[in-house]
């Protein structure tokens, strides 16, 4: 008997969904449209992140020493800057090493004559990568504590533009989800309503007869997301073809772009995008045609 009455539900399911075949399209096409500006958002915004978070990781503190400070004494403060949360990577660099960098950039492989003396004596430093540049304050504040540190050098402007790119973005992607579920649900909402409607006489007799509210209910909530998930897997293709596209367009005619900026590959993009979209295509198919059934059949 539950066999029968799962089959009945699924038949009835798709029964209705051909019975209000240009709501139900409208609904499909919707929910896609949504779906498919989500995807192409999440897309855009995915790589826009992966570009900030390379700039983020070029972000740096250096920190000087005082004169007289030892070797060994660096090398202290350098493991304690190590097990710091703010702090991804450290590179020591003595006067001698930045000398030899500099050197010969500025005055040419003969650099070393006519210093008798190492101009950059006493710029021992570590270059101090963060794992989080919204935590630079508190890691420089920490810094300029040390005794034996002279000098921090930082770039407050960065990080804090850095740090409010990423609330924006977290901001925007919050309110364009927001309004893309709101629109979808309200569309699934309304074909489920026409659905009960043209079926009222015989979901009144059901009910007279004693068919127990999932048997009444079950037919419009599949519905609901039989229609989001098509809604779900439409525009995933098309966005499949179109970034794939873009991507390989960008990467073979603009060459320079791939050592400045690196995009996410397709399958990094739709390793997260194809359940989350199918997901978001359930629950709103779920979610529109079950409230719509309780405020409506009141079962």
């Amino acid at each position: 008997m539950k066999i029968n009455t799962l089959l009945y539900t699924g038949k009835q399911g798709f029964v209705n969904i051909f019975k209000n075949k240009w709501y139900s399209m409208a609904s499909i096409a919707t929910i896609a449209a949504c779906l498919f500006l989500f995807g192409l958002f999440y897309a855009i915004l995915v790589n826009f992140q992966n570009m900030v978070m390379s700039a983020e990781e070029g972000v740096s503190v250096t920190v000087f020493f005082e004169e007289g400070t030892t070797r060994e004494k660096m090398e202290e403060i350098g493991e304690k800057i190590k097990g710091r949360v703010e702090v991804s990577e450290t590179v020591f660099t003595s006067a001698d090493e930045a000398w030899a960098a500099f050197g010969p950039d500025y005055f040419g492989e003969d650099y070393q004559e006519g210093f008798p003396e190492n101009p950059l004596a006493g710029s021992d430093n570590y270059e101090v990568f963060l794992s989080d540049v919204s935590m630079q304050s508190a890691l420089v504040t920490w810094l300029e504590s040390i005794p034996e540190v002279r000098k921090v050098n930082y770039s407050e402007v960065t990080a804090n533009t850095l740090s409010g790119v990423n609330l924006l973005i977290a901001y925007v992607s919050l309110g364009i989800i927001v309004i893309l579920l709101a629109v979808s649900i309200f569309l699934i909402s309304n074909t489920v309503s026409i659905g009960i409607s043209v079926r009222k006489e015989e979901i009144n007799i059901m009910k007279y007869v004693g068919a127990t509210d999932f048997f009444v209910r079950a037919p419009f909530v599949l519905e609901g997301i039989i229609i989001g998930l098509i809604g779900a897997a439409i525009p995933l293709g098309i966005i499949y073809s179109i970034y794939n596209y873009a991507l390989n367009y960008m990467t073979q005619r603009f060459t320079m772009l791939n050592s400045l900026l690196k995009f996410v590959s397709v399958d990094e993009i739709f390793t997260v995008l194809i359940p989350l979209s199918l997901a978001l295509g359930v629950g709103i198919g779920f979610i529109g045609s079950f409230s719509t059934v309780r405020k409506h059949l009141h079962v």
